[in-house]
């Protein structure tokens, strides 16, 4: 039997050994069944976490394929070179066996919700149904039309671009099931459903990344010391980011520390941090011993105890599915739709005190806001240790910008914002219009193009030459242009508010962030059009940029003008389900909003206009100097001054006192003239 087959079987074994083993202490795989009452049967109550184990690993593997094809291996100025291409195209086979589990758990998730067996499921018209209107059975089709894409796309792909975009929708594709599992319906619904985000995401790059690690160096391919080494670096934020976001999830879940061991789903947990445990004990190990080994050109040991941590992820793998099979312990929760909804109960009446001080944690935002900060001083301090200089003004203006970034989602105004709709209106104003400003004006693009060191290898991508391209891209130059930026800044609002786009976001969680995300993005956008310091595709002159955010800063006045004027709540049915009993009526409330939008545009037009007055004065600086410059060196040169339109001018004073000399210029016309007629009789 070759490495490779011992190597599949083993994987396959031990997280089958996972699954089974945490079914049976949880009690899933022996439910109390009550006569009278439908069940699902034998076949179905296995049969799901099965196909759901296939789905997960093929998932994880998808993942892992194409994050070797596109990042770990080198590739020849963006074409994947052959190791590459082959990974990319095995990529298609698990994407399409994934899609077929998601298929066959679409068909046993409702065999198990009806209670019916699979037999008689298959023989009805309820499928149909539940895959369209159900939100469990919407989530799988989604996996069944996106495995399935991603494995026809795959085919041709040949480029790292394209193997990207690809890793891209396949980490998108895996959470639809999980973030309408029990992730939803916790009490904590949205710490929750960030915190099964985060840690499917980090977790599929781990072990994806892992278990291809591993194939690769039992297959004998190339370059695996230049994989090991970015695979090393990537596992060290993966590990990271797994702790914390289990940690979160778990808290969003349990009530209590003691759950962790009086409760199945608690003791699930625990065996999943023992192995995380496990796997933190090997990647130390690996940077500090085998790493070095394998650069040295012994791979054994690295191939080893990577085979074993590949076996104990896999086993962790298991325990996750059978940890969605596992009802969570039961809360004593308050019977109040507003909690449901909110995650917490109606504040008391809106006051500055209150802004100030019941804050509201926002796992995403959160981390984007750490992200934000950690990325940009890392950067800082890479160019002060190298010795360069860095503007004190950008640091300052992107620190200002990461401040009004947690102060809008994490503090009390982002929980009153789904409550009143003028708190949420200045939420959004401090997201669209004030953060990217900020952040725009700290030039993060040309920090990390300058902190950022080339790739080692000729033709290979690191990140500084994956930021060159996507600032290059064809996307870009679209996105970036000023009519492109204005249209999405502007159209977006009035889209958002006066259609139902604003109520549905309003109902979910992932609704929530995505339109908080847009505020953010459409905002940066525009403002990196009207006033980025970074390199951009389409650079616009001074007077135009003044001439753009005059035109579309009325568009806010306007929209906030129309919010007064309505005669009825947007969103009228979110607010009535909450219930408040304080404060202004929702009409009134909206048109504070509106009054809000209308008036705060004053505040961002004054600082955009001192940062283009300022930017313009610098420019023509620049220029002069630059003009000085050339003029000295034309002057060491050839002589003169140096200023060609000032030689020129110089010496036409020359010759008119040559003129005055000789007679003027009547006396040096006429004999111009006697020159003339002489020349014409020669000839």
């Amino acid at each position: 039997m070759s490495a490779r087959l011992r190597l599949a079987l083993a994987g396959v074994g031990a997280a089958l050994a996972g699954l089974v083993v945490a079914m049976v202490a949880g009690g899933a795989a022996t439910p109390r069944i009550i006569p009278g009452l439908p069940d699902e049967g034998t076949l179905t109550r296995w049969a799901l976490p099965l196909s759901k184990l296939t789905m997960d690993v093929t998932g994880v593997l998808t993942v892992g394929l194409l994050l070797m094809a596109t990042v770990f291996l080198p590739n020849d100025k963006g074409l994947l070179g052959k190791p590459a291409q082959g990974y990319v195209r095995a990529a298609a086979w698990t994407a399409l066996v994934w899609a077929l589990a998601a298929a066959s758990s679409l068909v046993f998730s409702l065999s198990e919700t009806l209670g019916t067996p699979v037999t008689e499921v298959l023989g009805g018209n309820e499928l149909t149904s539940y895959a369209s209107q159900v939100p469990q059975g919407i989530a799988l089709t989604l996996v069944v039309l996106f495995g399935t894409a991603i494995a026809l796309f795959s085919r041709g792909a040949i480029t790292a671009g394209a193997s990207g975009g690809l890793l891209v929708l396949a980490l998108a594709t895996l959470m639809p099931p999980a973030l309408t599992g029990h992730s939803s319906s916790a009490p904590n619904h949205s710490l929750a459903t960030t915190g099964v985000a985060l840690h499917l995401v980090v977790l599929s790059l781990w072990v994806g990344g892992l278990l291809l690690l591993v194939a690769h160096a039992v297959r004998g391919q190339p370059h695996l010391d230049l994989a090991a080494r970015r695979f090393s670096r990537m596992a060290l934020w993966c590990f990271a980011g797994t702790g914390l976001s289990g940690v979160f999830s778990a808290l969003a879940r349990l009530s209590a520390a003691g759950e962790l061991f009086t409760t199945s789903y608690g003791l699930i947990i625990v065996a999943k941090g023992a192995a995380f445990a496990g796997l933190g004990a090997l990647g130390w190990w690996h940077r500090r011993r085998t790493l070095p080994e394998l650069t040295a050109g012994r791979p054994g040991a690295f191939t080893r105890l990577a085979g074993v941590e590949g076996l104990i992820m896999l086993v962790a793998v298991g325990l996750a599915v059978a940890l969605s099979r596992t009802a969570p312990p039961p809360l004593d929760l308050p019977v109040d739709r507003a909690f449901e909804l909110l995650g917490y109960l109606i504040p008391p009446p809106v006051s500055l005190a209150n802004l100030a001080t019941l804050w509201w944690f926002d796992l995403f935002f959160a981390v984007v806001a750490a992200a934000l900060a950690g990325l940009y001083g890392a950067g800082v301090v890479r160019l002060a240790r190298r010795g360069d200089r860095w503007p004190i003004g950008r640091t300052i203006s992107w620190g200002v910008g990461v401040l009004l970034l947690v102060l809008a989602t994490q503090s009390g105004v982002a929980r009153y914002a789904p409550v009143l709709f003028s708190v949420h209106m200045a939420e959004h104003m401090v997201l669209s219009m004030l953060v990217p400003i900020f952040l725009v004006l700290g030039a993060p693009v040309t920090l990390a193009l300058r902190a950022l060191k080339p790739a080692a290898r000729r033709g290979d991508r690191g990140p500084r030459e994956w930021i060159t391209v996507i600032l290059h891209s064809r996307v870009t130059k679209v996105v970036t242009h000023p009519a492109v930026a204005t249209a999405l800044f502007v159209t977006s609002t009035y889209a958002l508010y006066f259609t139902p786009l604003f109520a549905s976001a309003m109902e979910e969680h992932l609704g929530h962030i995505a339109m908080t995300l847009h505020f953010l993005l459409s905002g940066s956008l525009f403002f990196w059009v009207v006033i980025g310091v970074d390199p951009a595709p389409t650079r616009l002159p001074h007077i135009a940029r003044l001439l753009l955010l005059f035109v579309t800063m009325p568009f806010h006045a306007f929209f906030g003008i129309a919010l007064m004027n309505m005669g009825t709540v947007i969103a009228a049915d979110w607010y009535d389900q909450l219930g408040r009993t304080w404060g202004a009526s929702g009409l009134s409330d909206q048109s504070t909003g509106g009054g809000i939008a209308w008036a705060f545009g004053e505040i961002p037009t004054l600082i955009v206009l001192i940062a283009i007055a300022f930017q313009w004065y610098r420019a023509d600086d620049r220029s002069a100097r630059r003009a000085d410059r050339r003029a000295d060196a034309r002057a060491a040169k050839v002589g003169g001054s140096g200023d060609v339109e000032l030689d020129a001018y110089n010496d036409y004073l020359a010759r008119l006192s040559k003129m005055d000399g000789a007679g003027g210029p009547e006396k040096a016309g006429r004999a111009g003239k006697a020159d003339k007629m002489d020349k014409s009789r020669r000839d």
